[in-house]
């Protein structure tokens, strides 16, 4: 008698398996292309036969010579790196960074002393200092590109190569927006030189940067691409490549290389909570560079067109207080005083949703877009009024700082009127003790929709749903006049510390 066995279920389909795929080659069925059932669903997987580079040296030898570092004597002690193209102290450029800015706390310049001072240690001004950075040269009779802050107040600047040989420069010029500088280096001699990259790195991709870190000259590092189209606060044409090879220090002005020795971009800052590489540093475009560098080379200065509006993002509450079907373009929160802007008839509340055909996504691509243009050039410019698009024709001027004018005029007394589903208690101006045009926030709710917005006690409400506004009682019938249109936000637009913007706050009042 034989001994009997138990076969467990799981050995039981396996072996059906086994026998169904044994028929199967019997039959002739059985191909390459044979898969076990938990496998029909699954696609090929992704497969880069692209080879990583064993080393960097075959680059690093060919655009090395080209490299060079900057050494500026300043009239007073150099400040930090500051992009908005004023005269601001490091500090006081955080503070004007919105609350909770990602780069509030660790953005931090690396334009640098060799590294002989800490970023948050404050000397008393001296009669001259002397300031580091990077550059590389563009053209074999000495022409040579470094960022505005390595150069800024400087009045000598000298030229290292990487066998120590130095040569005097003169400053071409200089372009405080884009943070760019162009230098001139006058001598027999002829220059190693590198060219911009004509196309756009890819994320992902390598790059080398090589500089003058903490002045120790010639150094060189390799990363790779870790993102583009950054904006990190520093100014209007935000437009950073942001790469992970490791830059400090001095290495401000230095390029960034791809892998066929073209600089994709010019080593400008980094982010780090104290002021040495923690893996993410950012380039200015070299498309921008170019551009740009191309300018200060012919004429000395950049010079842009001017619209002259104060512009913010369109937000979905705001695109839904407007009637627009989706959050887009940049709308005008003001448009300054006799301005091309003002003088062409727009007007604050109007969206701009094209220049020239050119769609408009937010204000960055409108600073851009504009900047692009020389002065006195006619533009049509799309916009979205009153429900519905219109175009009008602007002739730019050319770029400048502005200068705010505010209109003053009395204002009645009026009680205070308390807007409770906003959270709101507003008053006049005059009960305000305060001047010109529009309604005062008295008090507000904490928990409020408006608070949740950001507005603050002593802000000025200027129109309600496009309609001026001077007393409680217009903000009422403004919002009435919104709710009867069917709104289910209505656009706010205030004043605050001397800026305008909008706030679309959402309808539901009793």
């Amino acid at each position: 008698m034989q001994n009997s066995r138990s076969v467990s279920p799981l050995r039981s389909r396996r072996a059906k398996l086994l026998a169904g795929v044994v028929a199967l080659g019997a039959a002739g069925l059985l191909t390459a292309q044979t898969i076990v059932p938990s496998q029909l669903a699954l696609a090929d997987a992704v497969r880069v036969d692209t080879a990583a580079p064993l080393d960097f040296s075959h680059v690093v030898s060919a655009v090395s010579p080209a490299v060079v570092s900057v050494q500026v004597k300043q009239a007073a002690e150099p400040r930090m790196m500051n992009f908005d193209g004023g005269n601001d102290s490091f500090e006081d450029f955080f503070k004007g960074l919105p609350d909770g800015h990602p780069f509030q706390r660790f953005f931090r310049d690396f334009g640098g002393k060799g590294g002989e001072q800490q970023q948050n240690q404050r000397r008393a001004p001296r009669q001259y200092g002397i300031s580091q950075g990077s550059g590389f040269f563009i053209s074999d009779d000495g022409y040579l590109v470094t960022n505005h802050h390595v150069i800024e107040n400087g009045t000598e600047f000298t030229v290292i190569d990487r066998d120590g040989k130095e040569y005097d420069a003169k400053l071409i010029g200089a372009d405080k927006r884009t943070d760019l500088a162009l230098l001139k280096v006058d001598s027999g001699d002829k220059f190693t030189y590198v060219e911009f990259a004509k196309e756009a790195p890819q994320v992902g991709e390598w790059t080398v940067a090589i500089g003058n870190p903490f002045g120790l000259g010639g150094s060189v590092t390799a990363g790779i691409v870790s993102a583009r189209g950054r904006d990190i606060g520093a100014g209007p044409y935000d437009d950073f490549i942001q790469i992970d090879a490791p830059v400090n220090r001095g290495n401000s002005g230095g390029p960034a290389f791809n892998m066929h020795g073209e600089v994709i971009g010019v080593n400008a800052a980094i982010f780090s909570p104290s002021g040495g590489n923690v893996g993410i540093a950012f380039a200015i475009p070299a498309s921008t560079a170019q551009d740009v560098i191309m300018e200060l080379k012919d004429d000395g200065t950049v010079v842009r067109g001017w619209l002259g509006v104060q512009i913010q993002n369109v937000t979905d509450d705001i695109a839904e207080s407007l009637g627009l079907d989706e959050a887009r373009g940049a709308i005008v929160a003001e448009a300054q005083e006799n301005s091309p802007a003002q003088k062409a008839g727009l007007r604050s509340g109007d969206t701009i949703l094209a220049v020239d055909g050119t769609e408009v996504k937010g204000p960055r691509e409108l600073s851009k877009i504009i900047a692009a243009y020389e002065p006195d050039s006619n533009v049509d410019i799309t916009v979205w009024r009153d429900g519905q698009k219109e175009d009008v024709i602007v002739t730019l001027g050319r770029l400048q700082e502005p200068d705010r004018v505010a209109a003053v005029q009395p204002e009645a007394a009026e009680s205070k009127t308390s807007l409770d589903d906003l959270g709101l208690v507003l008053t006049t101006k005059a009960e305000a003790g305060m001047e010109g045009d529009g309604v005062v926030i008295a008090e507000i709710d904490p928990d409020s929709p408006a608070a949740e917005k950001r507005l603050n006690t002593g802000d000025v409400i200027l129109e309600v749903a496009g309609m001026k506004v001077n007393s409680p009682s217009d903000v009422l019938k403004a919002l009435e006049k919104a709710e009867k249109d069917g709104r289910k936000a209505v656009l706010f637009r205030v004043e605050s510390n001397n800026n305008t913007r909008f706030v679309a706050l959402p309808m539901n009042l009793a």
